[in-house]
């Protein structure tokens, strides 16, 4: 007879059983639920704090700011401003499969389970409390929900440990013990579903408490946004001249509308700044007067109105990140001279801007431009409203002729005159240019790509923009041949895109459509392709389309 026996035959006790696949599925759903219980109190916690400290904002805005400029561009590529929304989402599944892998874990290591919601609970506060506008408040949604996760947890995993029962008759030599009970054997059934449907509920609770307290913080702004009169501009645009909106079918209008506007940046939550509360600060190099203003300080200066393009860096050859609007605000320019500061061509000792905003973000812009004479500005108006959140409320920086990325700054809040040997701003630390002037563009809006026109005479309709110098030329081309000019529409202001029209007497047959621009200068939009990273892309666009 063999000297080795199983430890259960020697010790007359049984093995405790792995748990089956009932109370495993159990587990995974309490981790499920402790998770959404953690998300739910963090952000009742967020509304008490700011909505920005909220964990799967702050986490995915540390996301965003370690993700490669080329995945960025894939992002806004793929998924346009809905970015955002597949983010938030892609963390919510993420967190939900570890809350069910954590959930399981704990089946078996209570303790180790616990273990693991806490470190994402730190993950949660050390990305709130990082981020560049946080402070060490920030960390506590985070933590508040990770403990309560914990407890959750602990209470819905004890609900399935397996009931207690008599326990098996002891092993004699002749007689084996018993087998283990059943994995998934009794276990407190009743009291899994009570706790399961309680936490669920009181979760689901502090939930809509926390939205509710988010939105009633949130009323002041947007009340202050509803009560603001914008005051009528001392310098108006000009009329929009006849014939500046060919009005085709397909093409895009010379004024975009606020809805249609792109919107291209790094918040998650978009702040909701109250315009009575709002201050901007000026200082930095060569400012010898420091200076803060609020909004009504503004509103009371020469207010100017101008209709300007804007584009983002990240538009490739022919995409839709370009817009224009009627702006309404004060000379950027004009108030730098006010505090003190002088350009470089002057003697100044700053040539870079860095406006920051509310949430963080900074933007480097060219201290030259901005005082070179053009129309960059502070905005609070557009399109005859006062900005929408979306889009910078209350005050936003616009300055014709650079891309968004080094000019555009949304919900301002301070302005430091700088170098750019001294300071790179965000997106200069993550690849991309210091300075991005605007390259000349076209695209070509109808036909739409893969289209089916009939035979005959068939309108080839687009834009084109090259700000501060302006369109004077546009060519299109069919399979390669000659160039065609199109027939210009009326010119708003070299600030802005302008349309035009080819009227191609179109042969059946599968073509490519391609289009090329002039600018101002007379230089030629260039046909070499590349990326967007590090200062806009180029090529010309083109267009495959099939006539019947």
């Amino acid at each position: 007879m063999s000297e080795h026996r199983d430890d259960a035959q020697t010790t007359g006790t049984a093995r405790p059983p792995r748990p089956g696949a009932t109370r495993t599925a159990l587990a995974a759903l309490s981790g499920l639920i402790a998770g959404f219980c953690a998300l739910a109190v963090a952000e009742l916690a967020a509304a008490l704090v700011r909505p920005e400290a909220g964990p799967v904002t702050a986490v995915g805005g540390a996301v965003i700011d370690g993700t490669p400029p080329a995945v960025r561009d894939f992002a806004v590529r793929n998924f346009g401003t809905a970015d955002k929304l597949a983010l938030r989402l892609g963390i919510l599944v993420l967190l939900a499969l570890f809350a069910m892998a954590i959930g399981v874990l704990a089946l078996r290591h209570r303790r180790l389970g616990s273990a693991a919601v806490l470190v994402f609970g730190l993950v949660g506060a050390v990305a709130a409390a990082g981020r560049p506008e946080g402070v060490p408040a920030d960390a506590l949604p985070s933590v508040v929900g990770a403990a309560v996760a914990v407890a959750v947890l602990y209470l819905l995993v004890g609900r399935l440990a397996p009931a207690p029962g008599p326990g098996p008759a002891p092993a004699t030599a002749t007689a084996p013990a018993p087998a283990p009970a059943p994995a998934d054997g009794d276990f407190d059934r009743r009291g899994f579903v009570v706790a399961a449907t309680a936490t669920a509920a009181v979760s689901a609770g502090a939930g809509l408490l926390g939205r509710r307290l988010a939105s009633s913080v949130q009323a002041g702004a947007s009340a202050s946004r509803h009560d603001l009169v914008l005051p009528a501009p001392r310098s108006a645009a000009p009329a929009v001249p006849a014939g500046a909106d060919l009005r085709i079918r397909g093409l895009t209008p010379f004024i975009t509308p606020d809805k249609d506007f792109y919107r291209v940046d790094t918040a998650l939550v978009v702040p909701r700044v109250d315009a009575g509360a709002w201050r901007l600060r000026i200082h930095g190099r060569g400012v010898t007067r420091p200076a803060t203003v609020g909004l009504h300080d503004l509103l009371r200066r020469e207010v100017v109105e101008r209709d300007i393009t804007l584009a983002c860096v990240s538009n490739e050859v022919g995409g839709p990140l370009v817009g224009n609007a009627r702006w309404l605000g004060v000379r950027l320019a004009d108030l730098l001279r006010e505090v003190g500061v002088r350009p470089p061509s002057e003697g100044g000792p700053a040539d870079q801007i860095v406006a920051r905003s509310v949430d963080g973000m900074t933007i480097g812009t060219p201290v030259e431009t901005v005082m070179d004479g053009r129309d960059a500005m502070l905005a609070f108006g557009m399109n005859g409203e006062p900005l929408p959140f979306e889009h910078g409320f209350p005050v936003r920086m616009v300055v014709p002729g650079l891309y968004g990325y080094v000019s555009a700054c949304k919900w301002i809040e301070d302005i430091e005159l700088t170098t750019f040997a001294a300071y790179d701003a965000y997106w200069v630390r993550r690849g991309w240019a210091q300075q991005a002037p605007v390259k000349t563009e076209s695209r070509i809006d109808t036909p739409r790509p893969s289209a089916s026109p009939k035979a005959g005479v068939v309108p080839v309709a687009g834009v084109a923009w090259a700000q501060h110098r302006g369109i004077s030329r546009v060519e299109v081309r069919v399979d390669g041949g000659k160039w065609h000019t199109a027939r210009l529409a009326a010119a708003g202001t070299r600030d802005t895109w302008r349309q035009w029209v080819w009227e191609w007497p179109a042969a059946s047959g599968r073509h490519t459509l391609e289009v090329r621009a002039t600018d101002g200068t007379g230089a030629t939009q260039t046909g070499i392709r590349t990326g967007t990273v590090p200062d806009g892309a180029t090529g010309w666009h083109s267009v495959v389309v099939d006539v019947s």
